[in-house]
């Protein structure tokens, strides 16, 4: 139980135990406990083209049910904490759903950030940018935050893409450093240094836009 008890806390190495033993209830809310997040996760890197389409709860509980069926390989040797490890499951899901729906039309590969030796979909300037902008509702809130949304996204377009998904991870996923550094494959402190170097540069390119730093 060594390499478990490192990679998770004291309750999830119980949790899973539990549902290795075949504890649905104990499985259910070790599943449930991750649920919002991953649901986050897939919201920020679902295809714009598929919002009418796929609804992010839908992908997390059909990942869901793929975690289910390989819960004992990933016992067999626990390498990365159980979160991340529900979060490539997730990701491996969404796309596997992108090539399903968009085929040749996915965003080239090559721009996608390797996550894991494999390329999780990235988060989009415009879903960070709707991120940092929040929800209003009223008609002229509305119109005000379209416009804001493309200037920030103007903005986080400018940073590097490693950086960008730094912040994707750090400041939405809200991953901690460690796990930041061990999705990315880069030491904790990179990690740290181009998470706040993100935020700087981010700031500094709002700066010059009319109200642009407002509410970020």
């Amino acid at each position: 139980m060594g390499t478990l008890m490192e990679n998770n806390s004291a309750e999830s190495v119980d949790l899973i135990e539990r549902a290795r033993a075949g504890d649905r209830e104990a499985l259910s809310a070790l599943l449930t406990r991750h649920r919002d997040r991953l649901r986050r996760m897939v919201e920020m890197r679902l295809d714009t083209r598929l919002q009418a389409r796929l609804d992010a709860s839908d992908v997390v509980q059909e990942a869901f049910v793929e975690v289910v069926e390989r819960l004992e390989e990933y016992l067999r040797d626990p390498k990365l904490p159980l979160f991340l490890w529900l979060r490539l499951v997730v990701g491996e899901r969404l796309m596997k759903l992108h090539r399903h729906h968009l085929g040749t039309q996915m965003r080239d590969a090559g721009r996608e950030v390797s996550l894991f030796c494999g390329a999780l979909p990235a988060a989009s300037s415009a879903a960070l940018a709707a991120q940092l902008l929040g929800k209003h509702t009223s008609p002229t809130q509305a119109a005000l935050r379209a416009e804001r949304i493309l200037r920030v996204q103007e903005a986080l377009n400018t940073l590097d893409p490693v950086d960008r998904e730094v912040l994707a991870l750090r400041h939405f996923e809200e991953l901690t450093a460690a796990e930041t550094a061990q999705v990315l494959g880069i030491a904790e402190s990179a990690a740290a240094k181009r998470y706040f170097r993100a935020l700087r540069r981010l700031k500094e390119v709002l700066a010059t836009m009319p109200g642009g730093q407002e509410g970020i």
